[in-house]
């Protein structure tokens, strides 16, 4: 069988790529990485938010191919059922997908005012009104699911949901982000998972630099 192959973009600042990256890892999926560079001009569209397409991730295994980062989700479930993508609990389950397809299709005003960018740290930073709506409703997830489920991850053990919230704890901590204490706890945990600390080094190592990513406002 051919090895999995995971197409991402830069490591520094591509938080979809992180998120399937993630996925990857927790379901011990053996794979190759292949990196787009920043420079290339679809992934610069991409990074920047001014493509209309996400490009990556992009999981090929066994001759199937899959591109959106909840498709790559399921398709790891399906391939890897008992790696804990998904809880174990029909409801947990829903939960889970709810959450995780919020995380995909919302928070876009978090996106554009705090862009993930994990060489930098900003101090006094800016944040625009309709991004602190969703930073709220992105600590309220958390806060419930850790209340529901009791930890230390949203749904009790790792699972799809915390690949999918971990790039908004790496914004948290570029951008000075003050967070309680139950929220910052769990952003704790998330950094120092050690997949993450496996991915920040190479974002540190990375010699690419986007320069309307890197501006202080």
């Amino acid at each position: 069988m051919t090895r999995a192959t995971l197409t991402i973009s830069s490591k520094n600042y591509s938080s979809w790529s992180l998120r399937g990256w993630l996925l990857a890892k927790f379901a011990k999926l053996e794979f190759d990485e292949i990196l787009v560079s920043p420079d290339d001009a679809d992934s610069r569209k991409e990074l920047l938010l001014l493509s209309p397409s996400i490009l990556v991730p992009c999981l090929v295994h066994d001759g199937v191919k899959v591109w959106d980062t909840l498709a790559i989700a399921e398709y790891l479930h399906e391939i890897k059922p008992k790696s804990g993508l998904l809880p174990a609990d029909r409801a947990a389950r829903a939960h889970c997908r709810a959450i995780c397809g919020e995380m995909h299709s919302g928070f876009t005003s978090l996106r554009s005012a705090l862009p993930m960018n994990l060489k930098r740290t900003f101090t006094g930073y800016r944040i625009w009104g309709r991004a602190l709506a969703d930073m709220e409703r992105v600590t309220a997830i958390w806060r419930e699911c850790l209340a529901t489920y009791g930890g230390p991850f949203l749904f009790g053990k790792r699972s799809m949901a915390d690949a999918m919230y971990a790039p908004v704890a790496t914004r948290f901590r570029t951008y000075g982000v003050p967070l309680d204490p139950v929220c910052q706890g769990y952003a704790d945990r998330l950094l120092a998972m050690p997949e993450m600390l496996e991915w920040v080094a190479a974002a540190e190592a990375e010699v690419e630099e986007i320069d309307e990513l890197d501006m202080e406002f």
